[in-house]
């Protein structure tokens, strides 16, 4: 039987917690998105105690480096898409977020089973950082206040995540020997 650590136990848990922020954002009442806020951002901060204690305890798995990755993009995808149900974000920009996420991800097993590591870049963990902030801000979005930081948030974190994308795809062509070209 597959013994977790702590680090991977509270990554777990936050893919629990995904659930009841999809549960409290469909209901969609105040106080319903005022849970599913508290949720999220428990949720979020899970994203930093995990691998903070992972590295600091020297815990870090093969498990916890798959997971987490697994557990951020879940955690995110699944509140932005009931966010565009509840018309409080453009389909279109989730859609662009979407597309970098599979792009970096397939790009990431292309590196892996050429034996090549890319490492996260400084703009993937601010992508995560304006995703969170623009989440929270357009889950409680009831005043204008509100709403134009999240706007402006997740525009932010939509660039973001294109700069992130280039970012990979600029590390991987610059480890690319180039013999293996031929290969792919």
């Amino acid at each position: 039987m597959l013994e977790l650590n702590l680090p991977n136990k509270i990554t777990l848990f936050r893919i629990f917690l995904i659930p009841l922020v999809l549960v409290f954002l469909i209901t969609a009442s105040f106080w319903s998105c005022m849970a599913a806020a508290v949720v999220f951002g428990l949720a979020a901060a899970t994203d930093w105690l995990d691998g903070h204690m992972a590295r600091v305890t020297s815990q870090v798995t093969l498990l916890g480096k798959l997971l987490d990755p697994v557990a951020d993009k879940l955690l995110v995808l699944a509140a932005l898409v009931p966010l565009v149900e509840l018309d409080r974000v453009s389909a279109w920009i989730v859609v662009v977020i979407l597309g970098r996420e599979f792009a970096v991800s397939g790009l990431r097993m292309i590196a892996s089973a050429q034996g090549i590591h890319i490492a996260s870049g400084a703009s993937g963990k601010y992508k995560m950082g304006a995703e969170i902030t623009a989440i929270l801000f357009l889950i409680l979005d009831f005043n204008a206040l509100f709403h134009f930081i999240g706007q402006i948030a997740i525009l932010t974190a939509m660039g973001l995540a294109i700069i992130s994308a280039v970012d990979y795809f600029a590390q991987f062509w610059n480890k690319l020997d180039p013999e293996k070209l031929n290969e792919m």
